[in-house]
């Protein structure tokens, strides 16, 4: 689907690599896939007002690979039996620094978006990272991992994915909802016939491959039993668009009034496949029930899923923490004790996943062949804490700056009406100097933040994204009691309580002083 645009000089008998760049990843786009938004077919997602500029952004990253001032902290050489060189996460980490470099690397990517773009390419290079190492996990399809493994690293191909069931009939097994969930229909010689819609693919329309599994319910029947990769532009998938935050914006006003929501919109989609082929060297897994329900935790992408999640998240948090600051600045109230002590309670959250990340990269996990994983009992951690924290500095951020944020004129517009520029000018001027201008442009922005219906997405995204409020605690659980780490728990306390019994202590350091004590009751 996706060709390689770009060699290098490399050894004598074998040409370098190099991801895509910013154009070429662009181009990519255009080529047929089904995209539908408010009743039409968009024929070219690029041009299009609802794919336009976060495309563009996504171009930003590309070309970031290949600017000299980015290009030690993002890439690394390729690990895949080519020679080139590639975003850093997509390839296998061995040590400590490695693990610590993609995490560098990462940060990079999530400050270019301003940790708005959850879906960013190296998010699925959660995934395809692993592909090397753990190849043979996947048995008779592990020379497709290896394929996948080193054409996606080499030219930084963005995938997205669809991993859960629509919420459509939950109470029933998955075998018995064939008319919804994914399913393959029948085998073919070129490979199988797929049916069936997923929730959600998030950011698809702008991404080269849909990745396709199962995660959450059992399965019983071989034909559910799939993990595979599908082109954007297969015959039979369609995209079926919510609406889009980005023509929105560019509808109802300019860039100083959606500044986020107008460039960042990572557009969430019903798939939908409708007879799909997906050939036999693009599945990972068909057939094998246990395999499939195995998967989750022994691809190794959890592991670094929650490593890129809570990296990302703390770059958003910064950005974030800086917005209320500065509000709180222009309001006038960043001396009020109690908004001083929320402000720190912001920071305290930041810290807070900044330190997860950290202790994930720098206590990895011995893995297979000599490969490392963050710390999964720190990326546990953080999907949990994320349900708590972003909705409570949401929750500061609608108390504390308040009236605020709704306090100002409808759009950019107004500024250059002479008869209301006068008030706009004197009456919503900031504190200490600031004019009207710049309050209003900081109070939208930290609006599309948290109060429009970006924002709002935002919030959902951050709660569910990495599994639902349940699941999130109990794979916590499920995973230190086959960790042994429970038992360890368990066995700290016998240690404590081992040492002192009805009579009084039962270490020979301690004393009982049994001569303080009141005299026994006599016997009856």
């Amino acid at each position: 689907m996706v060709d390689q645009q770009g060699t290098e000089t490399g050894s004598a008998n074998q040409a370098a690599t190099r991801p895509l760049t910013g154009a070429e990843y662009v181009e990519s786009l255009r080529d047929g896939r089904e995209i539908y938004l408010y009743g039409e077919r968009i024929k070219d997602p690029v041009a299009h007002p609802a794919f336009h500029n976060p495309i563009r952004m996504t171009a930003r990253l590309y070309d970031a690979l290949h600017d000299p001032k980015h290009r030690d902290v993002l890439t690394t050489a390729t690990d895949g039996g080519g020679t080139g060189y590639t975003h850093r996460f997509f390839t296998t980490p061995k040590t400590v620094e490695d693990l610590v470099g993609d995490q560098k690397a990462i940060a990079a990517w999530a400050r270019m978006s301003y940790g708005w773009m959850g879906r960013s390419p190296d998010y699925k290079a959660s995934f395809l990272g692993t592909l090397g190492a753990n190849a043979d996990f996947y048995g008779e399809f592990a020379p497709n991992a290896r394929r996948w493994y080193r054409e996606s690293q080499e030219k930084v191909l963005f995938w997205n994915h669809a991993i859960v069931h629509p919420p459509v009939d939950r109470s029933r097994p998955p075998d018995e909802v064939s008319d919804v969930f994914v399913h393959v229909e029948r085998e073919t010689d070129s490979g199988v016939i797929v049916s069936g819609a997923k929730v959600v693919a998030t950011g698809s329309a702008l991404t080269h491959y849909n990745f396709i599994a199962h995660y959450g319910l059992p399965i019983k029947r071989k034909e559910f039993a799939l993990v595979a990769t599908v082109p954007m532009d297969a015959p039979g998938m369609k995209l079926i668009c919510r609406p889009s935050y980005t023509q929105t914006a560019a509808t109802m006003g300019r860039p100083f009034d959606y500044p986020l929501s107008s460039r960042l919109d990572e557009n969430d989609t019903i798939l939908v496949l409708d007879k799909v082929l997906i050939p036999w060297e693009n599945i990972f897994i068909y057939g094998d029930i246990g395999k499939v329900r195995l998967f989750s935790g022994q691809s190794g992408f959890i592991e670094r899923f929650t490593f890129h999640g809570c990296t990302r998240l703390a770059v958003k948090l910064e950005f974030i923490a800086g917005l209320l600051l500065k509000a709180l600045e222009i309001t006038g109230t960043k001396d009020f004790r109690g908004v001083q002590a929320r402000a720190g309670e912001v920071l305290a959250w930041r810290n807070l996943f900044w330190a997860l990340s950290d202790a994930s990269a720098r206590n990895p996990v011995a893995w297979k062949n000599g490969a490392l994983l963050p710390n999964p009992q720190y990326g546990l951690a953080y999907r949990w804490f994320m349900q708590l924290g972003y909705p409570r500095i949401r929750e500061i951020i609608l108390q504390d700056v308040a009236s605020g944020l709704i306090y100002v004129n409808s759009g950019a517009d107004d500024f250059a009406n002479p008869d209301v520029r006068p008030y706009l000018d004197k009456y919503l001027r900031g504190s200490d100097g600031v004019e009207a201008v710049d309050r209003t442009k900081l109070m939208k922005l930290l609006w599309d933040a948290v109060g429009t219906e970006f924002g709002g997405r935002h919030e959902l995204y951050e709660r569910n994204y990495a599994g639902n409020h349940e699941n999130t605690r109990v794979e916590l659980l499920f995973s230190q009691l086959a960790g042994g780490e429970v038992d360890d728990y368990k066995s700290f306390v016998d240690e404590c309580m081992n040492e002192y019994d009805l009579d009084g202590w039962t270490v020979p350091d301690l004393s009982s002083f049994d001569e303080l004590r009141r005299p026994k009751p006599f016997a009856a």
